[in-house]
C-alpha cells in the first residue's frame, strides 16, 4: 500500500544571468502570492546562477529577483499548476 499525497506541490527555478550572459550567484528570489500562508517564499542562486523555490501551492505568483548593484527584476502573473516546475529565467542589469 502506498500513502497517500496530500498536496500536490509546484515549484519556480530558473537562471540569472546579466545582460552579457554571465551567471549571478547570490540573487533573492522571492515568490509571492495570497495563496501562501506566508505570503513570501525566497531562495538565493548559487554558482551557476541556479535557484529553485519548492512547496509552493498552485496559484498566480510575483517572481521578484534583487542584487545590489543591479536593477530588480520583476516577473507578474505567475500562473503556477498543480505539481509542476515552471521555469523563470531572469536576465538582471548593472544599475
Amino acid at each position: 500500500m502506498l500513502p497517500g499525497v496530500a498536496h500536490a506541490q509546484s515549484a519556480i527555478a530558473g537562471v540569472v544571468r546579466d545582460t552579457s550572459g554571465g551567471v549571478l550567484p547570490g540573487v533573492t528570489v522571492e515568490a509571492s502570492s495570497d495563496v501562501l500562508i506566508e505570503k513570501v517564499r525566497s531562495a538565493v542562486s548559487d554558482g551557476q546562477g541556479q535557484y529553485k523555490i519548492v512547496d509552493l501551492r498552485p496559484g498566480t505568483y510575483v517572481v521578484t529577483f534583487t542584487l545590489p548593484g543591479f536593477q530588480t527584476f520583476r516577473r507578474e502573473n505567475v500562473e503556477l499548476p498543480s505539481n509542476f516546475t515552471s521555469t523563470i529565467n531572469a536576465e538582471m542589469r548593472v544599475g
